[in-house]
């Protein structure tokens, strides 16, 4: 769409073209600029044009008085500056930012104006869209020079591979209804999708003439849609008693938002209401829908998912899977974004409630430890050294907690040394094995894994039934505590790793009785369905809690790759299918309880463990 006037340029025409274009329906009528809230997405709003990634110009430029005003793009950081050339003294240059299609906008970001002796000048950078706050933006450079003109506005259209807002529907590769029609005085109003591409349309039928369909398309799960309202606005033409509207995208990689839910209007010729179908986001496949979902939450300008450390660990760590299962690169940002983001010192209440040390460290040992294994993920996938350096250290931090001097050996929980449990050591049985695995030559991180793993054999934490219980007591003897679903994966991943690397049949063995166990007793398995004891009637988990399971599967699906036990892939595929159809929303919402009883949570850490399920499941329907 070209920029309409500016509103110093307005005069006499600029209320005619804004109310014409309001009442064809293109644009509502403008409002005046208004200030701008500094956004932050990879980099905050002001950055200097110098560290832009790329430059490039992806609308025409604006001449005024022989001046050259001009828009530039950098999409790699999804930012933008513009510059005036050919000016004087005093001629200025700014950016306007909309987030409702150009109806209002942000004015004058940036503005700079030529000093003496110069001939041209440019802004700071901007972020084009706002991935944190969900919103979409437009943007144009705007210059003074003895008179104003504005670019027209960029991005317009959102495009996802080889398809932009606009496409025709004969195109698409697939016609998915996601959420049941509407019905208004006897029309049927659908909306329809195809899963494939990420695009959406309306469809009217059973009308007449003069009836209307359109899109609305929402950044934040239907909670506003200022720059998605009345998409592909149509009517039904003479004669004709349907149409539908053209495609629009679900999602917008260069903006970084992934998570655009969709749904269909209609209004009837004779009356001014309309009527919508409930709002749906796209699902290709069980996993691309879990992950673009969960990726709704990630905080670009930070690195992480707000208000959990390890628990963002364990979230990276599972989109790393997702990626490295299914071959998708969807998000191969966010891992360095992750590393880099959060490397660093941050004092208490920050990033935990615990003082974050650099390299991921805390006095929180088993912290750092999924640090560690999220780490060693991303080197698998990427074959970036720093990720494999990384995991060493926090190895090494870890491992000054190994003691021998108090129950014959174990890493203990935290650096008070209060407590050796579980998940500490089984975290630290499996980076020992894995670090042995990956570093060549290593003989130093496999005799600590042999070490550790003749330590958790002998230590009690292996209950009779063959279930892990938190840790040990003060006597050096099993708790009898809560047998939590991390703990059994972790020890089963563990063993299955050590295994692959030693060849010792004792330690599949043991990963095979642990994985049998979870699935034949109900303090971890109902109806076939992997249950936390706070799953169970009115119990609800706590934030920590909710990411037990999908660390389970992670682990479990291991051992189902390293036996190809047809029933270890059947309990796989079972939790999959479970959540699929009982424990998620039109949303791609997936709660805590994969049953789906209630009550039922769902945050993003409920998405990021059931998203280990579905990834295990594809990777398993897939034969990997």
């Amino acid at each position: 769409m070209s920029a309409r006037p500016h509103p110093v340029l307005g005069g006499l025409l600029a209320p005619f073209l804004a109310l014409l274009l309001a009442l064809t329906g293109l644009v509502a009528l403008p409002s005046p600029a208004h200030a701008a809230t500094p956004v932050c997405a990879l980099a905050c709003d002001t950055l200097d044009p110098s560290k832009a990634q790329q430059d490039t110009f992806p609308v025409p430029n604006k001449t005024i008085n022989g001046r050259i005003v001009r828009l530039h793009v950098s999409d790699p950081d999804n930012m933008a500056w513009a510059s005036i050339d050919n000016g004087t003294t005093g001629e200025s240059v700014w950016l306007d930012r909309s987030w409702d299609r150009g109806a209002t906008w942000e004015g004058v970001l940036g503005k700079a104006s030529i000093p003496g002796t110069w001939t041209g000048t440019r802004t700071l950078m901007y972020n084009i869209t706002d991935p944190v706050g969900h919103r979409r933006g437009w943007i144009r450079a705007c210059g003074d020079a003895g008179g104003v003109t504005c670019t027209d506005w960029t991005y317009p259209k959102v495009c996802d591979g080889s398809f932009c807002d606009g496409a025709d529907p004969a195109t698409a590769s697939g016609d998915d209804t996601p959420v049941p029609s509407t019905t208004l005085f006897g029309r049927t109003i659908s909306l329809h999708v195809d899963q494939r591409n990420g695009m959406a349309w309306g469809v009217v039928a059973s009308g007449g003439a003069g009836d209307e369909i359109w899109l609305d398309r929402s950044w934040d799960a239907g909670a506003s849609w200022p720059e998605g309202a009345s998409l592909g606005r149509t009517g039904v033409p003479s004669g004709a008693a349907s149409t539908r509207t053209a495609m629009f995208a679900t999602r917008d990689p260069r903006g970084l938002l992934y998570s655009g839910a969709v749904r269909a209007c209609g209004r009837e010729a004779s009356h001014q209401e309309g009527s919508c179908t409930a709002w749906a986001r796209q699902a290709p496949t069980r996993a691309r829908a879990g992950a673009d979902a969960l990726m709704a939450s990630y905080q670009t300008n930070e690195g992480w998912w707000r208000s959990s450390w390890w628990n963002s660990a364990v979230a990276i760590t599972s989109v790393i899977d997702f990626a490295e299962r299914t071959g998708r690169h969807d998000y191969d940002w966010a891992i360095s974004r992750t590393f880099e983001q959060n490397r660093g010192v941050f004092p208490a209440g920050v990033r935990s409630s615990d003082p974050i040390e650099g390299h991921f460290i805390s006095r929180a040992i088993d912290d750092a430890g999924w640090w560690a294994i999220a780490w060693l993920t991303a080197y698998d996938y990427t074959g970036e050294r720093r990720y494999l350096d990384e995991a060493v250290t926090i190895a090494n931090y870890v491992h000054q907690y190994w003691d021998p001097g108090t129950c014959g050996g174990g890493v203990w929980w935290d650096r008070e040394r209060t407590y050796k449990n579980a998940v500490t050591n089984g975290q630290y049985l499996w980076l020992t094995t894995s670090l042995h695995q990956r570093i060549s030559g290593d003989t130093v991180w496999g005799s600590r894994a042999t070490t550790a793993a003749n330590w958790y054999l002998g230590s009690g934490l292996i209950n009779s039934s063959g279930l892990v219980n938190d840790g040990l007591n003060g006597s050096c003897g099993n708790n009898g505590q809560t047998v939590w679903s991390y703990n059994q994966g972790l020890a089963i991943g563990a063993f299955t790793q050590l295994w692959r690397s030693t060849g010792t049949s004792r330690y599949l063995d043991t990963a095979k009785r642990l994985a049998d166990a979870a699935m034949s007793s109900s303090a971890l398995t109902r109806g076939g369905v992997l249950t936390e004891s706070c799953d169970v009637g009115t119990g609800s988990c706590d934030d920590n809690q909710k990411q037990f399971k999908g660390i389970f599967m992670r682990h479990f699906a291991d051992l189902a790759d390293a036996t190809g036990s047809a029933t270890y892939q059947a309990y796989v595929t079972k939790q999959a299918d479970s959540i699929w159809s009982t424990d998620r929303d039109r949303l791609n919402r997936l709660g805590q309880r994969w049953a789906g009883t209630s009550p039922n949570p769902s945050d993003w850490r409920t998405q990021a463990s059931a998203l280990g399920a579905l990834t295990a499941a594809e990777s398993v329907s897939a034969g990997r």
